[in-house]
């Protein structure tokens, strides 16, 4: 049952007022981050070591510059096709593993939205609600991304991709950008741990953020719903932190093969950020990329998303969907993505930063955003549909170079 409280339900005049308050997703992250719990917002927002990767993958989207044709008659469309199927708009919602930091019930809230607006929500593995329960939320928009698990011969991993395919998930996303633990200074400073530590501290910040604390006693205690049934009769606790330390390390080539073979459907690698793993993973059978550098929590040092994006679209933009997170952070940053050899968008912290925001009117703020945006700055460049936007001219300085590129 996904949770819409009738005091947060934005309709009429109240979605119009909300434009007119919240008009950015900067507005968006500023009220999220005084009305959610210090340690769940220092969970989404924050990244590894100096966070330098995160600030990086915002400012070289701000670089980029689009070159604009005028005297262009007609309305612009963000209809798009992927993967056979239709979607709104080419932006939709990236995994987010204890999204429920954020907002308890996050999960299900981005499912019923991304249904609603037929954007696709991409479950992650360590996600506070089930495979089942997603699939029955978001039907024609399911994905789900898929972490490693290496003991007992990836018996876990293979059972996570079969419940997928039986709950009819459209695209599996293995996800390859996950190498090892990463050093996050704010969930460090914070307590952040499995168990998750209750000391006055913590209970302080649980008491001075009652909207928050209302979703959680509505929905519950945010748990790794799709590791229960792995953990036998351990407890909650007990299963995260066993099932957590069962998983680990990046996906091999080999073992991508092996799920390539298992999985009929679409096939999408998420996290290459190197052309020639672009090209092993096309050659091995993958359907699409997704350009990532895990929004920056895991390896401060690693290239902004959007400065390697031209070159890997260049390398098998010609034979997968190649796609980007990482960064964007509104309409403007999609068209530049579109610009630059994207066919997709994702992204995860928006729709996260929208809930923290404004509860459950949240993830539809967010979408109304990316949609007028996005539909905005095509007419701005003189693209009216996404396919037009591939045509836009435009000044990337930051963009990697490579032996392959065009």
């Amino acid at each position: 049952m996904v949770d819409r409280g009738p005091a947060e339900t934005v309709e009429g005049a109240g979605k119009a007022r909300l434009r007119q308050l919240y008009p950015t997703i900067d507005d968006l992250r500023r009220r999220a981050r005084r009305r959610v719990p210090r340690f769940g917002f220092d969970f989404v927002d924050g990244g590894a070591n100096e966070e330098y990767c995160v600030d990086r993958n915002t400012e070289a989207f701000q670089r980029v510059e689009l070159l604009p044709h005028y005297c262009v008659e007609g309305k612009a469309s963000t209809d798009t096709e992927i993967f056979g199927r239709r979607y709104n708009a080419p932006i939709g919602v990236s995994p987010m593993g204890s999204a429920g930091l954020m907002w308890p019930g996050a999960e299900k809230l981005f499912a019923a939205e991304a249904q609603r607006q037929r954007i696709p929500y991409i479950l992650a593995t360590p996600g506070n609600a089930s495979i089942e329960e997603i699939a029955a939320i978001a039907p024609d928009v399911f994905w789900f991304q898929l972490y490693r698990f290496p003991y007992d011969n990836h018996a876990i991993t293979y059972d996570l991709v079969r419940r997928a395919d039986e709950a009819g998930a459209h695209v599996l996303v293995p996800t390859v950008d996950s190498a090892g633990k990463s050093k996050r200074p704010r969930d460090i400073r914070n307590g952040v741990r499995v168990p998750f530590p209750i000391n006055p501290w913590t209970t302080y910040q649980v008491l001075t953020s009652p909207a928050w604390t209302m979703a959680l006693l509505r929905n519950g205690m945010p748990i790794t719903a799709n590791l229960v049934p792995y953990a036998e009769k351990a407890t909650q606790v007990e299963t995260a932190k066993t099932m957590m330390l069962r998983s680990g390390g990046s996906h091999t080539w080999d073992e991508l093969k092996r799920l390539r073979d298992r999985w009929k459907r679409a096939f999408v690698v998420k996290g290459i950020l190197h052309p020639h793993d672009a090209e092993r993973a096309v050659a091995l059978g993958a359907d699409g990329i997704i350009v990532s550098n895990h929004g920056g929590r895991h390896f401060d040092g690693a290239p902004a998303t959007i400065d390697i994006l031209p070159s890997i679209a260049s390398a098998v933009g010609s034979r997968a969907t190649v796609m980007i997170d990482s960064g964007i952070r509104g309409g403007l940053d999609v068209v530049r993505a579109l610009a630059l050899g994207a066919k997709f968008c994702f992204t995860g912290r928006c729709f996260a930063y929208g809930l923290g925001a404004l509860g459950p009117a949240g993830a539809p703020h967010v979408v109304d955003l990316f949609f007028d945006e996005i539909k905005t700055e095509l007419l701005h460049v003189g693209a009216r549909s996404v396919a037009e936007a591939a045509m836009i001219t435009a000044r990337h300085p930051g963009a990697w170079r490579f032996g392959n590129d065009g």
